[in-house]
């Protein structure tokens, strides 16, 4: 992934159910309990001071290239949100990116703007599952994540691909909130998904619903990381075997937002390797040239 994305640490999503539940904090318990929920694993980091307090709040960007603010319907009556850049010529393929817990700001629409240069004939959203919030402090960032609904961010999502329309194909990526967020995508997009890219993102623990993907799963992983840690990726591998699904595992050895370039523990050729990684893994699923 490109510097200016990924700013500070995100939380990370939920389990995705019919009884969703609400949404709460991002990365797992540095135990690592696989067998909770994930919601209530992830709830005793939202209002974590020393967690939330240790990333610096990102620093003034402004984007200004090409791109637009779009709305669209969601079954719960109420517009959903996102930044559309769209191809060049008519195309069906759509990349969904997401947010971390920051919410849909100036660097994510840069990062949306770069896959779109990187792979002409894909359309690209930037998803906003935060309604039209966006943070600017560490504070407000677990607030906002922690206010996040699944059944929402579960309508916003089928609302994104109902714009996108019934010929669309769909792959997704994003990064700690938003990693967790991709593999739900992928889940809810059924067989009009084709990619999936999870960057340090708390998996699906539910192997019956990972048997219902229709598509392999690229996921990046930190091995120094506290909370999405070893532990939960190698749980990941084990639960995708168990449901006879192919993920892709890509660790690096590094801390938890190594692609964030405000974080003290970024690195910069990590950072590089895992986006090229990625667009490499993107351009093959949209049969996309370099």
């Amino acid at each position: 992934m490109k510097k200016l994305l990924t700013l500070g640490v995100a939380l990370l999503s939920l389990t995705f159910s019919a009884s969703a539940q609400q949404m709460a904090s991002c990365c797992a318990k540095p135990a690592g309990n696989l067998s909770a929920s994930a919601t209530e694993a992830f709830a005793m980091l939202a209002a974590d001071k020393d967690f939330s307090g240790g990333h610096d709040a990102p620093l003034p960007f402004e984007f200004k290239g090409e791109g637009q603010n779009i709305e669209f319907k969601t079954a719960d009556g109420t517009m959903g949100r996102g930044f559309e850049i769209k191809s060049a010529t008519p195309s069906n393929k759509y990349l969904f990116v997401i947010h971390e817990w920051w919410g849909l700001n100036d660097y994510i629409k840069k990062e949306a703007a770069t896959f779109a240069a990187e792979m002409p004939g894909v359309n690209v959203i930037a998803v906003d599952l935060y309604d039209g919030k966006v943070a600017t402090t560490p504070e407000e960032a677990g607030k906002f994540m922690g206010e996040v609904k699944s059944e929402r961010a579960v309508a916003i999502l089928k609302g994104a691909q109902a714009y996108a329309g019934p010929k669309a194909q769909f792959a997704s990526v994003g990064w700690c909130f938003g990693g967790g967020w991709s593999l739900q995508q992928a889940l809810i997009g059924g067989k009009q998904s084709v990619g999936c890219v999870m960057y340090y993102g708390m998996p699906e623990k539910d192997v019956a619903k990972l048997k219902t993907l229709n598509t392999d799963v690229l996921a990046i992983f930190a091995s120094q990381d506290k909370w999405i840690n070893p532990e939960v990726a190698a749980q990941f591998k084990k639960d995708m075997a168990a449901a006879g699904e192919k993920v892709i595992i890509e660790s690096y050895d590094a801390d938890h937002a190594f692609a964030n370039p405000s974080n003290p523990k970024f690195n910069q050729a990590y950072a590089a390797s895992a986006h090229a990684k990625a667009l490499t893994y993107l351009r093959t699923k949209f049969k996309v040239k370099a």
